[in-house]
């Protein structure tokens, strides 16, 4: 049996003479946190959506509770830019045409340990007026749009994808627990969706 596969085991201590009985859940809470940072910024120019206000700390802490979650580290970039900027990204890296609400770029897959640079994880932009459109038939309301789109963007950046039935079932899954702890701090609202379809027809990427 190895060591930490039972939640009951137990090591023994000893320090100036005192023996300690730590628990496999108290040894991992004292041991380091991998070194992960968020980079938030909100670039959009003035006319783009100026009704919706952008609180970049809010969002920030959010990416980075669900990093923390799902056993990320790294850096990871997390920037709002305008509806223009983010269908240019569309047509270039997805091939699609028109604004989408967020899109994800994973980059490191297997970074080097032996070279002290950080782990770079890769960058997550949204359209915050692609969300202003769209939050009453989807999400609900405009924060909860916001936090569902980091979210999703987070779970592309940690691997998880869409692409067929099973992996949909299993990404919303994490979705909605990862919500529900960081965002709601409790149950799904009434009238919360995943599932939709931008004005084009294109999906959450």
């Amino acid at each position: 049996m190895s060591f930490g596969t039972r939640s009951w085991q137990t090591l023994l201590l000893r320090t100036s003479g005192v023996v300690w009985n730590v628990s496999n859940s108290d040894l991992t809470s004292l041991m380091p946190k991998p070194p992960l940072m968020v980079i938030a910024e909100d670039v959009r120019s003035a006319d783009d959506s100026p009704q919706s206000i952008i609180d970049v700390d809010r969002w920030q802490r959010l990416a980075t509770a669900a990093l923390r979650t799902e056993h990320a580290a790294g850096e990871l970039t997390l920037t709002f830019i305008d509806q223009t900027e983010i269908a240019a990204l569309n047509a270039e890296h997805m091939g699609k045409t028109g604004p989408t609400d967020v899109l994800s770029f994973p980059l490191d897959d297997d970074p080097m340990p032996d070279i002290d640079i950080p782990v770079l994880l890769g960058d997550i932009v949204i359209s915050p007026a692609i969300a202003a459109r769209q939050y009453a038939e989807h999400a609900g309301t405009f924060d909860d749009e916001i936090a569902l789109l980091v979210v999703h963007g987070i779970l592309h950046i940690t691997g998880h994808d869409h692409v067929d039935p099973t992996e949909r079932t299993a990404m919303q899954k994490r979705e909605l627990a990862l919500l529900s702890e960081h965002h709601w701090g409790g149950s799904v609202p009434v009238g919360f969706r995943q599932d939709h379809r931008d004005d084009l027809g294109n999906t959450a990427e």
